[in-house]
């Protein structure tokens, strides 16, 4: 019953999903054509709000486009990764010729070189001035395509910020040169590429030479990531690709997982506030968006900062909380935790009284609130005794 569920829910997402792609075409004067575009846009998009969106560019849009379009909105309900517009490239019997490459260097050339273009010079244009586009941009390719898209690493100015060769089909020299490539870059570049145990055994050798050569690569401004799949072909590694490469270039936008949580939060040096603002601020340098940080982070990194009994950091995430959230309780209850840390027993109870009057969070218990201003009562009594007890003698 429950898998008969999950396959309607499935089959409405699905349904509902590509009801919303548009078609699309571009005249070109690079290709002295007209090209056929599919393109999705998010559920949220607001042509007239403030939000601007990252771009996914499909090439092979005939068939490459349904599959990635699917994955981005699945990520992007449980918020794994940012809304995105996605656009298909339709190729369609112009692949042969979009793809064209010299055989020595691998790089497009003549019919090649003016599809190149095409997307640099025009399509791209095409999108940003039609639509609310951040400056992040995805390319995805698969086979020919895969290796295709390589050729945009070699331009002074990029035009995509992160690259998912799927089986990329490397041709020529052109796979010994990324490597030495990407060493050079002084920006943030993701790169993603996939192959399976039963991909093409060409195909495959030449992946798994640069993958080798791409591990060796030492530049912190490049993100490399690799899958080997078993049991896929090269046409099907197609959709585990997709959904493990976008997993992994928006790895920072996921909210907090108990793995970073225990690997970089805990040995984190400076008060943990620090932690999750710089976050936050990479998260919009790298993809142009800005998110905000929620409740449950704070709560999350707070339980780390009690874990270190570090009263600073609690200190300042109360702050930040205040500050982010200022109708929640959760920013005043955590300065009222410091505040008695610290000793300082009257303001830690005038804080607890304080948070009472502010919004409930789902994780804290009123009662116990009630609960520590009753203590503390009793503590400010004692010391109230004893400071007269102190006096009589």
């Amino acid at each position: 019953m429950r898998k008969t569920i999950l396959l309607v829910l499935a089959c409405i997402t699905y349904v509902s999903s590509f009801s919303q792609v548009t078609y699309k075409e571009i005249s070109s004067s690079r290709l002295s054509s007209e090209r056929k575009l599919k393109i999705k846009l998010p559920k949220d998009y607001d042509s007239n709000g403030e939000e601007k969106y990252p771009v996914i560019v499909v090439f092979d849009g005939d068939y490459l486009f349904e599959p990635v379009a699917g994955q981005v909105d699945f990520q992007t309900y449980f918020d794994n990764m940012p809304s995105s517009i996605v656009v298909g490239v339709m190729q369609g019997e112009n692949r042969f010729y979009d793809a064209y490459f010299d055989p020595v260097t691998g790089l497009p050339t003549e019919s090649g070189l003016r599809f190149h273009d095409f997307v640099s010079e025009e399509l791209l244009p095409y999108i940003d001035d039609n639509y609310k586009t951040s400056r992040f941009r995805i390319a995805v390719a698969h086979d020919q395509m895969g290796n295709f898209i390589n050729s945009y690493l070699f331009k002074k100015e990029l035009d995509f910020q992160a690259y998912v060769c799927i089986s990329p089909d490397f041709t020529g020299s052109l796979n010994n040169f990324i490597s030495k490539r990407l060493s050079l870059f002084k920006d943030d570049i993701f790169y993603y590429m996939a192959t399976s145990e039963k991909d093409i055994p060409q195909v495959r050798q030449h992946i798994l030479t640069t993958d080798a050569q791409l591990k060796d690569v030492d530049n912190h401004n490049v993100t490399y990531y690799f899958d080997d799949f078993e049991n896929e072909t090269h046409y099907t590694l197609v959709t585990a690709a997709i959904s493990s490469s976008f997993e992994k270039i928006f790895d920072i936008y996921n909210p907090l997982r108990e793995k970073e949580l225990e690997e970089k939060v805990l040995p984190y040096e400076g008060t943990l506030d620090r932690y999750l603002t710089d976050r936050y601020d990479r998260i919009e340098k790298l993809f142009g968006i800005k998110k905000e940080i929620s409740e449950d982070e704070i709560e999350k990194v707070a339980q780390i900062a009690e874990q270190r009994e570090d009263l600073k950091s609690l200190t300042k995430l109360g702050d930040l909380a205040n500050k982010l959230h200022p109708e929640s309780l959760l920013g005043t209850y955590y300065l009222a935790q410091s505040a008695e840390g610290f000793g300082k027993t009257k303001k830690a109870k005038k804080l607890y009284e304080s948070a009472l009057t502010l919004n409930d969070v789902s994780h804290i218990n009123r009662e116990y609130i009630f609960s520590k201003i009753d203590e503390l009562t009793v503590v400010d009594l004692d010391e109230e005794i004893e400071d007269e007890d102190d006096g009589e003698e």
